[in-house]
């Protein structure tokens, strides 16, 4: 969406932060024994506490509050009952719907102190993101924050995957532009002012290629690389965005 009055932005404003608590209440719980379907449900009671609705389960066939992927599986992971252990990799992807605007970010946490490839990956994935900040702003193109991706993964030596994408986000949780990890500078949407987007990639220690297992959600590396998985939704400005789910102080370690 295209942001058109006051109005709106403190709308959606307010729609971030709501989210941003809830995701950061739920990391707070990410421990050794505890299980994603367990997680799943301490975002549920947040949800009702704060009077807002989890919009992933708007989705139809999705019946959960969170995406949240382990390890290998780097995207759409569904919350199972499989107990986390010291030294996963766990993204948890999140959205809300709050007076008809919907929210959508992902942070990814390492149970204790991770390995020395893993920080690597940590900080790969992140830094993907961020990196694209400066460039997010009006009269710059989607293909300019994909490039920009891409670049920063693979000079850590690491790959994106390219068949998940970024988006637009307002009214809807996905909305255009399409935002892909990957591209080439001066190409694809060109960026306007006012514009929602959410930017996300999955960083993979591995060859970019996914299966998607039987629950027909979970996208699992082909070789079984750890992922990682952030995204931001921001409003497009002419210097420099505003960052709506702002977690730019977060930690990795749960």
């Amino acid at each position: 969406m295209i942001i058109n009055s006051q109005r709106e932005r403190d709308i959606l404003t307010k729609a971030a932060d709501i989210s941003v608590n809830i995701l950061k209440q739920v990391g707070e719980n990410i421990r050794e024994g505890i299980t994603p379907l367990e997680l799943d449900n301490i975002a549920g009671e947040l949800c009702r506490k704060y009077k807002v609705k989890p919009n992933f389960k708007k989705v139809e066939g999705y019946h959960f509050n969170t995406c949240i992927s382990v390890n290998d599986v780097a995207v759409h992971g569904i919350p199972n009952s499989i107990p986390l252990k010291r030294g996963d990799l766990v993204s948890i992807d999140f959205g809300i719907v709050y007076k008809g605007f919907n929210t959508d970010h992902c942070w990814t946490w390492s149970i204790g102190k991770p390995s020395e490839e893993n920080r690597k990956l940590l900080l790969a994935g992140r830094k993907a993101v961020e990196n694209c900040f400066p460039i997010a702003i009006t009269g710059n193109y989607t293909g300019d924050l994909g490039y920009e991706m891409e670049k920063t993964a693979k000079e850590n030596g690491f790959n994106i995957l390219k068949m998940f994408v970024g988006h637009g986000i307002g009214r809807s949780m996905h909305e255009e532009p399409d935002i892909p990890a990957y591209g080439k500078k001066h190409t694809g949407t060109r960026l306007i002012t006012g514009m929602v987007i959410c930017i996300e990639c999955q960083v993979v220690n591995d060859d970019g290629k996914v299966r998607i297992d039987s629950d027909g959600w979970s996208a699992r590396t082909s070789h079984g690389g750890n992922s990682v998985m952030f995204e931001y939704m921001v409003i497009v400005d002419n210097k420099y965005p505003t960052v709506l789910t702002n977690t730019l102080d977060w930690d990795f370690v749960a």
